[in-house]
């Protein structure tokens, strides 16, 4: 019983083997003679047809420059070539608040008016001299003091920020005004308000800080070991968590001068528009620095890397439509293409397309050589 099982498997196991032998003959041609070095039993030789229905491509190995790219972390700033602190001109209070913060306004717009007693005595001093200069004539030594006077009233006024119009509006109505008028000084949004109603400033204090919000600052940490590879003009791809998928571009226009000494980085900085105001001050940044390109390395397609029994390999062909595994060295992977630092040279001509049907009849012709 057992005799005749084992005869009817053996008759099974024939009929399916014999399809299959056929269908091998038609695509794989007879042996070819093979390169010197290349092992016969290794190569795989396809006819015009197989090659075609399986979509072999094939490319050179190349010389390619290969870009390394550095990741480095980041945050936004604000630029602080378009930031103003508008602080105390003269000791006063502050009599009227018309501005708060996150207000957007607009150069001269008036923020606040100050109750100031210099400004007072200024607009008296303003009257007199304009008083003598009337009283001489144009060619006299006194007229040309009064004159000077006057001019230097006007300059202390212009200190104040009292507008040309308002200066002449005293002059001409001789009508001295109570409250002095604070603007803005550039056009943006207050992001600091540092005074209340009622509250007596002295000179110099800070009441507003107001940031033209058209342009930030990306602030990137470049790892020191990666200072090399980078600097001024290095473009970059910036991405933010608020937008993950925008792609904010730009180029370094500065590099610090200090390393940090807890983090071993060096701050790099680039200059964004923000025309729709979405960038926002202190979100966090995942920035690519992409620095100029490095030697020249031997490449190919990231197509013609496949794994055999624990090795890397690709195919190479040897002659027309033949084939023959070759195990490489792998380096960098870059913009679809992989280093190859051992196992081929420039010009071999390896398989791209159809490297998984190559893999299999090689398996399969294996397999067979192997059985008894």
């Amino acid at each position: 019983m057992n005799k005749l099982r084992t005869s009817i498997l053996i008759f099974l196991a024939s009929a399916c083997l014999m399809p299959l032998a056929g269908c091998r003959d038609r695509t794989i041609d007879e042996a070819k003679p093979e390169a010197a070095g290349e092992p016969a039993s290794a190569s795989i030789t396809l006819t015009a047809e197989a090659a075609k229905t399986a979509g072999v491509e094939t490319a050179p190995a190349e010389f390619r420059p290969v870009v390394r790219k550095v990741r480095a972390p980041g945050e936004l700033a604000l630029n602080p070539k378009k930031v103003a602190h508008v602080s105390a001109r003269a000791s006063g209070r502050v009599e009227q608040l018309f501005s708060y913060q996150g207000d957007r306004v607009v150069k001269g717009q008036t923020l606040m008016t100050f109750y100031s007693k210099d400004f007072l005595l200024l607009q008296a001093e303003l009257l007199q001299a304009l008083e003598q200069t009337k009283r001489f004539s144009a060619e006299s030594a006194e007229k040309a003091t009064a004159q000077a006077l006057l001019d230097s009233v006007r300059s202390r006024l212009r200190l104040l920020d009292v507008a040309d119009d308002v200066v002449a509006g005293i002059e001409q109505s001789g009508i001295i005004r109570t409250l002095l008028d604070v603007r803005a000084p550039i056009a943006g949004n207050i992001t600091e308000a540092l005074t209340n109603v009622g509250v007596f400033v002295e000179f110099g204090v800070d009441m507003f800080r107001i940031a033209d919000l058209s342009t930030v600052w990306a602030v990137i940490h470049i790892p020191e070991k990666d200072l090399s590879r980078v600097g001024p003009g290095s473009e970059a791809v910036i991405r933010t968590g608020a937008y993950p998928g925008r792609a904010l571009k730009g180029r370094i226009f500065q590099i610090g001068n200090f390393v940090d000494d807890k983090t071993r980085t060096v701050e790099a900085r680039i200059e964004l528009a923000n025309v729709d105001g979405g960038l926002k001050a202190g979100m966090y940044l995942e920035v690519e620095i992409l620095p100029a390109a490095d030697a020249a390395v031997l490449c190919v397609p990231g197509g013609a890397i496949l794994d055999l029994q624990n090795k890397t390999i690709v195919f190479v062909e040897t002659s027309p439509r033949t084939f023959v595994p070759r195990e490489v060295e792998l380096g960098t992977s870059f913009d679809g293409y992989v280093e190859i630092v051992k196992g081929l040279k420039d010009k071999d001509i390896v398989a791209v397309g159809g490297s998984f049907f190559l893999k299999s009849e090689l398996l399969k012709k294996s397999f067979g050589e192997d059985r008894p």
